[in-house]
């Protein structure tokens, strides 16, 4: 008799404990995915120099233009604004930055893009963007791409402490050098 009811309270206990496992609700990938850039690369190297943090937006057919507009503040990425990691005293676009989290703000034109770090935090788009938290400006350099980058990317390529940030899409891109 102790064995059977032992036997049904464990099953009850067993029941209850899958009933709540199962009932979480996990929310499907977003429509534009968070990713992640560093220097050195290698996720393994706790020496970093720089990370950017941000979301990969995807053109679908519309115009880069239509999604980052000239001459518009834009958040650099899709959802929360892309921040920005340097671990160290680094020289960013030619311009001293102190170790520290930013926001990372861009103007996009044909000619060239204003790279723009902010004290801002936790930033949804950039409604809420203010010039009088600005920590600094810099130009990045346009070029072209002979293929279509779809997806908003980030990456840094480089050695020892120099590295160029590149932010890619459609057929844009912008490079910004990084010197720690």
């Amino acid at each position: 008799m102790k064995k059977s009811i032992l036997l049904i309270a464990f099953l009850a206990i067993l029941a209850t404990a899958t009933t709540e496992i199962s009932a979480q609700k996990f929310p499907k990938l977003d429509a534009s995915p968070m990713d992640a850039a560093s220097f050195p690369s290698n996720w393994r190297d706790a020496n970093k120099l720089v990370k950017v943090i941000y979301s990969r937006p995807q053109l679908k057919g519309r115009a880069l233009d239509k999604l980052a507009p000239n001459g518009k503040v834009w958040r650099t990425g899709a959802n929360e604004a892309a921040e920005i990691t340097f671990y160290k005293k680094v020289n960013f676009g030619g311009k001293e930055v102190a170790p520290g989290t930013y926001t990372l703000f861009t103007i996009p034109s044909d000619e060239d893009w204003t790279i723009i770090l902010s004290s801002q935090k936790n930033v949804w788009g950039s409604y809420f963007y203010d010039e009088k938290d600005d920590v600094l400006r810099v130009t990045g350099n346009v070029s072209k791409s002979d293929e279509l980058i779809e997806e908003f990317s980030i990456v840094f390529e480089g050695k020892e402490n120099s590295a160029t940030m590149f932010l890619g899409w459609a057929k844009t891109v912008v490079s910004v050098p990084v010197k720690g």
